[in-house]
């Protein structure tokens, strides 16, 4: 997997095993990053800039790090967890990365994903994560509502969020929470929805009735977590 970026390099420098081999830009100039690379005898290769750019969608600020894949770990590792989000498949790796952020600074260190028609954990998601994806667990899963009735199971109460629940300002959060975020076009699904406990919404006053996903969980996540 490639990833980019000065700050997703200097995130991986606590887990150099994993990095296979570093592109650099014939004009990069970091001398910090490079002599760290030098000194801990990291495979790399200087290459004309144009020709990075094709390798990655984004900006890479001259450095592209190849890594090895990475390691989704069982949903069951959540369940000692007090607030787990489960993203219904996703599709934006910006908004996956923006959310993966706010968790980690929420103290929140699970994220569930479907297999299918889901955003997975790439480059871009890295790099718009902005090293938060080194601290926070991201599991992997063929299927959501078998999931949710797992966490059930274990005594969490499941939220979702739509715009037909009610004020999460007016809800008294159980103790242990798996909250529910939908996708960008067609948020929670039917089948998803229908297997949650609760649904919650964000009152609006504007004109245009829809908050981006990743908005839409920062919300949420701090009004659970500072309940």
């Amino acid at each position: 997997m490639k990833v980019f970026g000065k700050n997703v390099f200097n995130e991986l420098r606590g887990n150099i095993s994993s990095i296979k081999k570093v592109y650099l830009s014939n004009h990069f100039s970091d001398k910090e990053i490079m002599q760290f690379i030098k000194e801990n005898h990291v495979s790399y290769s200087v290459m004309d800039n144009k020709k990075m750019d094709a390798m990655v969608d984004g900006r890479h600020q001259g450095i592209i790090v190849d890594i090895l894949e990475y390691e989704y770990v069982p949903y069951q590792d959540s369940f000692k967890d007090s607030v787990v989000v489960l993203l219904d498949h996703l599709e934006d790796p910006h908004n996956f990365g923006a959310i993966i952020r706010t968790c980690e600074a929420a103290g929140i260190r699970s994220i569930i994903i479907p297999k299918d028609r889901s955003v997975s954990v790439n480059g871009t998601v890295m790099k718009t994560s902005a090293g938060a994806l080194e601290h926070v667990h991201i599991s992997m899963v063929n299927n959501l509502v078998h999931v949710i009735d797992d966490f059930k199971k274990n005594g969490f109460f499941v939220y979702a969020a739509d715009m037909d629940g009610m004020n999460y300002k007016d809800v008294t959060f159980a103790d242990k929470v798996v909250l529910v975020i939908g996708s960008e076009g067609n948020g929670v699904s039917r089948l998803v929805k229908q297997n949650c406990d609760e649904i919650l919404a964000i009152p609006q006053f504007g004109h245009v009735n829809s908050l981006n996903a990743s908005v839409a969980a920062a919300i949420l996540i701090y009004g659970i977590v500072n309940k």
